[in-house]
């Protein structure tokens, strides 16, 4: 072994890259992702000293296939004895993940926080690099003005940074650069893409149309105003999503940023978001990213778009990406290095957060203070979007006190008032009998209640004739064959009654005369009412939303909004107005009081007695936005046979698991354990089962379980 040459690679073609080479190429990437929140000389230190503790006997004799050691805390302890600490944090982190910093005086050389490991540096405990002899001149630290929160996020972003250059120089020398990712096109391109299919529309001819144009016009107009936080408040039916588009290249081309990613609650919408995309700016300029899709880079199945999807997934460097809250924000707190490669490219971004109502009641505080920061601080924008406008002006001014929040939407009010296409009446309780009978009354009419007890139990009481059930018991190729034949019979004037959780709420384009909500949330009760007269081809006054109180138990999770929404409603006859959406949020908040932030995860980084300095890992391991803990369910019928099959047979890939999940059912996991000591599911592994029982899947109700307690509400 030559002790004078220090190696970081060898390729299994036995190329060799030398830790100098690897440092000093990870460092022109990480200075370049640095570059777009101006931390470049910040990125170029902890990228030439990330592997110092490569240039070690030890190592070099682990390159060769001796036992495991610790070559990040070499590199760490170098920025650390130079008074560059969050670069030391970076490097301790770079392999393990972002360790939790730790107590400076309490922490000992045992513990694995970063000072326990500063202390085992210093006493000996690790390999001394040989060749150091590059000095280290500590850049100057931010003016984080006291605010330990930004700080918090300036260091992830330092440390995506760090990660994803890393990755990347690696796959670029051990490929020998034949890991070739996609060539994207500009804004500039895509907004000429954009223009292109938008021209047709220029001279609407009915009053609806006219109306979206307008929005749509306003939204590129908006979109050559300052970065910063919008609000798009626009009622359900009136285009939101190719307007906020419209405002998300504009804004992207006129203030050079890099790319727009749209955060959608629903993994239901983002196949038809994703869709609509992929349509206008051409698909390989489009990355869908969430839990339905698996990326696995080792699958044998891809194609070469497959392959560079799956590379894209990796650090969001698709110019548009579309992906769940789910993704977003626990990426957003994650401290592993896979899950915060991505972080720094939603830097100089416009993100837009659709639905913006349902960011989670227990998890508001980090997401908007999340929000808020990337803003002030990162060269983001951040656009809001919904037709019931969540109120977090409090938590905005908190993290962003020198941004204003503007509404991209003219006249809010003149625009919503266009917009009424439904009357609302209030009918009081009504129990499963009465309610059926009502139902039975219309021969078109949806009805959306709270839980898929509820729907089951109202649906067995409806005429046979034309009644249809929605909800997630149904796997999403049974529901969607069950909403085209609703749609069809809706358009034929044939008889469809449709009993369905709240599913149907948030993009499912569908057109009722007339709507039954059971009593929920304001924003929800609105998203009912936006399935209800959506064309705007019935008089106002004949399209009746009747919101009523159900006899079964409402689901704990929804007790609040209930509450808040009872409040905000009573003695108002103009629900839909903004004034009384503004009202229902406040009284929300005001009821949620301090519980906006369950895992503490603000206070964590704002206060260190909290769980110590800088928690990284405990709060990775606490912030969760789905609480439960779900199971796929794979029902092996229909076009699904065949697949499942081989899904059972021990096949694996990308393009198989999508397949079959349009067989999946996701239920909660007490629900699960029913299945399993019954014998009605198989193990595929140690995550996924499939129904071996299918008498038990109803062909109108879908998997028919027994539930209890609160586990029946799931949409």
């Amino acid at each position: 072994m030559d002790e004078t040459v220090f190696l970081a690679h060898i390729a299994e073609d036995g190329r060799k890259q030398t830790v100098d080479e690897h440092e000093r190429g990870t460092a022109e990437l990480c200075a370049k992702f640095a570059a777009q929140f101006g931390a470049e000389e910040h990125a170029k230190l902890e990228a030439m000293r990330h592997d110092d503790g490569k240039n070690t006997q030890g190592f070099q004799r682990r390159l060769r296939g001796g036992p495991a050691v610790d070559h990040s805390t070499a590199g760490a302890f170098e920025c650390f004895r130079a008074n560059a600490v969050h670069e030391a944090i970076c490097i301790a982190g770079h392999h393990g993940g972002l360790p939790d910093v730790g107590n400076a005086k309490m922490d000992t050389p045992e513990d694995s926080t970063f000072f326990g490991r500063m202390k085992k540096a210093i006493n000996g405990g690790i390999e001394e690099p040989r060749g150091m002899d590059r000095p280290i001149t500590a850049p100057q630290r931010p003016n984080f003005y006291g605010d330990r929160f930004y700080e918090s996020i300036w260091i992830r972003m330092l440390y995506s940074c760090l990660v994803d250059a890393d990755y990347l120089d690696t796959e670029n020398f051990m490929s020998g650069g034949r890991a070739a990712r996609e060539e994207y096109d500009d804004m500039a391109t895509l907004l000429a893409y954009f223009e292109k299919h938008i021209a047709p529309w220029a001279n609407p001819q009915s009053e609806l149309n006219k109306k979206r144009w307008e929005i749509l016009s306003a939204c590129l107009a908006a979109g050559e105003g300052p970065k910063g936080i919008y609000t798009l408040s626009a009622p359900t039916g009136s285009g939101k999503t190719t307007a906020s588009l419209a405002f998300a290249l504009k804004h992207a081309v006129k203030h050079n940023m890099q790319r727009i990613i749209y955060v959608i609650p629903y993994t239901s919408i983002i196949d038809q978001n994703a869709k609509v995309f992929r349509e206008i700016l051409h698909d390989k300029n489009v990355l869908e990213h969430h839990s339905g899709i698996v990326f696995d880079k080792e699958d044998k199945s891809f194609d070469s778009a497959d392959y560079k999807s799956a590379l894209a997934a990796e650090n969001w460097d698709a110019p548009v990406v579309v992906t769940t809250a789910v993704q977003f924000f626990e990426s957003f707190y994650a401290n592993r290095s896979s899950k915060c490669r991505k972080l720094h490219n939603v830097t100089n971004s416009v993100i837009i957060f659709d639905e913006a109502q349902m960011m989670p009641s227990e998890n508001l505080l980090p997401c908007v203070a999340a929000i808020s920061t990337l803003c002030a601080h990162f060269n983001s924008t951040a656009v809001l979007c919904t037709a019931t406008q969540p109120v977090v002006d409090d938590y905005i001014v908190k993290y962003a006190p020198n941004i204003a929040i503007k509404e991209i939407c003219p006249e809010v009010r003149r625009t919503y008032e266009q917009f009424k296409r439904v009357t609302f009446e209030q009918a009081g309780e009504l129990d499963d009998v009465a309610l059926a009978a009502r139902l039975g009354g219309h021969e078109q009419v949806l009805c959306i209640v709270n839980s898929r007890k509820a729907a089951q139990a109202v649906f067995n009481k409806l005429p046979k004739e034309g009644r249809f059930h929605l909800s997630t018991l149904m796997y999403p190729e049974h529901r969607q064959k069950t909403i085209d034949i609703i749609r069809q019979r809706l358009t034929d004037g044939e008889v469809c009654r449709v009993v369905s959780t709240s599913l149907i709420e948030a993009g499912v384009d569908i057109d009722f005369p007339t709507v039954y909500r059971e009593m929920a949330g304001l924003d929800s009760i609105l998203q009912a009412a936006g399935r209800c007269n959506r064309e705007g081809k019935r008089n106002r006054e004949e399209s009746m939303v009747t919101v009523f109180t159900g006899e079964h138990r409402a689901p704990r999770m929804l007790k609040t909004n209930i509450s808040a929404a009872n409040s905000a409603m009573r003695r108002e006859e103009d629900i839909d107005s903004p004034e009384v959406v503004r009202k229902y949020f406040n009284t929300y908040r005001a009821y949620l009081g301090d519980g906006t932030d369950k895992a503490r995860v603000v206070e964590a980084f704002e206060k260190d007695k909290v769980y110590g300095m800088m928690p990284f890992k405990t709060v990775a391991e606490k912030f969760r936005i789905i609480d439960q803990n779900t199971r796929t369910v794979y029902i092996p019928l229909g076009k699904g046979v065949e697949s499942i099959a081989r899904l059972r047979s021990g096949e694996k890939s990308r393009k198989l698991f999508r397949e079959a999940g349009r067989y999946g059912v996701t239920i909660y996991e007490n629900q699960f354990e029913t299945l399993y000591y019954s014998g009605c599911v198989e193990m595929i592994d140690d995550e996924n089962a499939v129904l071996i029982n299918t008498g038990i899947y109803d062909e109108k109700m879908g998997l028919r379980i027994e539930e209890s307690s609160d586990a029946n509400f799931m949409i």
